[in-house]
C-alpha cells in the first residue's frame, strides 16, 4: 500500500512517466526569451524511480525540497511513496530534504517517489548601480554564513590563477558593486554557452576558466571564484527553469545562478549564463533574476546527513541514493510544470 504524506497541506498528484536523469542543466539549448515575467504561479512535479538494489545493505534516497522565501511561495507540498521517509536539513546551508529508507523488500523490487507542490515565483531585483549607497551599515546576514561564502569549494579553488584574474578585471574599482559588475561582465562576455564534448556541467572553475565555455554551472563557478577572491561573499543557487513561452510541459534539466553580498544592500542576484545567451538583457541579469524559475538549494560540497556515506554532493538538485554505502547511478526522473491562471492562496513561510 502506498504511503501518501502531506508536508504542508493536501494536494493531488500527477501520474507521469520517467526519463533518465540529465546533467545538462539550463533546461536545454539556448532559445529566444520573451519579456521578463514579474510573477508566475504553477504546479511543479518531481518524480523519481529507484531501481531494484542487489545489495543486502541499507538503502536510502534523498530528494531536495524547495523553500519559501521572499522570492517564492511554496504551498500544498506533498510526497507520495510506499517507502517511509523523514524530513531534514543539511547542517551547513540549511537546505531541506526528504530521506526515504526502504525495507529490504522495497529496495529489492525498486520504488517510486512523487514530489508535487504549488509555487508562486516573483521577479527578484535589487538596486545595484556602482554608485549606489548602502541602505544601512548593518549586516542582515550572519557572519558565519558570509565567511563560508568567502571560502573555496572543491571545484572552486581560490588559487593564484583565479586571484590574479580577479585582480586584473577589477583593477581600479574600489566599491564592491563595481568590482562585482566587472567580474560579471567579464564572465558573461568572455565565456560561451557550449555543451559540446566533455568536461562541462561539473562547475569545475579551472576547466571553465581555461576553456571559457560550458553551461550555467561552469559560468557561475568562475564568477563565484572571482568574487570570493575579490573579498566579496558569493553563493551558488540551483533549481529548475520554467519555459517563458509555455504554460505546461516537461523540464529537461536544472538551472543555476548566483548571488553576491554587499553590506547594507544584502544579497544581489546575477545570472551570467543567461546574460551570455541574451546579450540584450545583460544589464537586466545583473541585480535581477526573472520569475521563470524555481529555486531548490544553495551551495556546493553538500553533506546531507550523518547517514550519507559517499562524498559530499557537488550540488543538490537531482535525487541522490545510496545502497550499502555506495552511490546508486541508475535513478530515473521526470520534472514537469503546469501554469496556474491565478496564484494559490499562499504566504511565504521562510526556510
Amino acid at each position: 500500500m502506498k504511503q501518501f504524506v502531506l508536508v504542508f497541506s493536501t494536494a493531488v498528484f500527477l501520474i507521469i512517466g520517467l526519463s533518465v536523469i540529465s546533467a545538462e542543466g539550463d533546461g536545454g539549448p539556448a532559445a529566444p526569451r520573451s519579456a521578463p515575467s514579474q510573477e508566475r504561479s504553477f504546479v511543479f512535479t518531481y518524480e523519481v524511480r529507484v531501481p531494484p538494489a542487489a545489495s543486502q545493505g541499507q538503502s536510502r534516497l534523498w530528494i531536495p525540497l524547495p523553500p519559501s522565501d521572499e522570492h517564492q511561495s511554496i504551498s500544498e507540498l506533498s510526497l507520495e511513496s510506499e517507502v517511509a521517509h523523514k524530513l531534514g536539513n543539511d547542517k551547513e546551508y540549511g537546505n531541506s530534504y526528504a530521506v526515504f529508507t526502504p525495507t529490504a523488500e522495497q529496495a529489492a523490487r525498486g520504488y517510486d517517489v512523487t514530489l508535487k507542490f504549488f509555487v508562486t515565483r516573483r521577479e527578484y531585483a535589487k538596486r545595484v548601480t556602482p554608485a549606489a549607497m548602502p541602505l544601512s551599515a548593518h549586516s542582515d546576514a550572519p557572519a558565519t554564513m558570509l565567511e563560508r561564502y568567502l571560502q573555496p569549494d572543491t571545484l572552486v579553488p581560490l588559487n593564484a590563477t583565479i586571484a590574479e584574474l580577479a585582480r586584473e578585471q577589477t583593477a581600479g574599482a574600489t566599491e564592491p558593486v563595481e568590482k562585482a559588475r566587472r567580474v560579471y561582465t567579464y564572465v558573461a562576455t568572455t565565456m560561451h554557452y557550449d555543451k559540446s564534448g566533455e568536461g562541462w556541467g561539473r562547475g569545475d572553475e579551472m576547466w571553465a576558466c581555461d576553456t571559457k565555455r560550458g553551461n550555467c554551472t561552469d559560468f557561475h563557478s568562475v564568477l563565484i571564484g572571482m568574487l570570493r577572491s575579490s573579498g566579496i561573499p558569493a553563493r551558488f543557487i540551483i533549481g529548475f527553469p520554467v519555459p517563458p513561452a509555455k504554460t505546461e510541459g516537461e523540464i529537461p534539466g536544472y538551472h543555476c545562478w548566483a548571488e553576491f553580498y554587499v553590506q547594507g544592500i544584502g544579497w544581489i542576484p546575477v545570472d551570467a549564463s543567461e546574460a551570455s545567451k541574451n546579450p540584450a538583457r545583460r544589464d537586466y541579469f545583473f541585480g535581477t533574476v526573472d520569475a521563470d524559475r524555481v529555486m531548490f538549494t544553495y551551495g556546493r560540497d553538500i553533506r546531507l546527513s550523518a547517514e550519507q556515506k559517499g562524498d559530499p554532493l557537488n550540488y543538490f538538485v537531482y535525487p541522490y541514493a545510496e545502497s550499502n554505502g555506495q552511490p546508486m547511478k541508475a535513478l530515473t526522473t521526470r520534472f514537469a510544470f503546469r501554469e496556474l491562471h491565478s496564484p494559490p492562496n499562499t504566504a511565504a513561510s521562510g526556510n
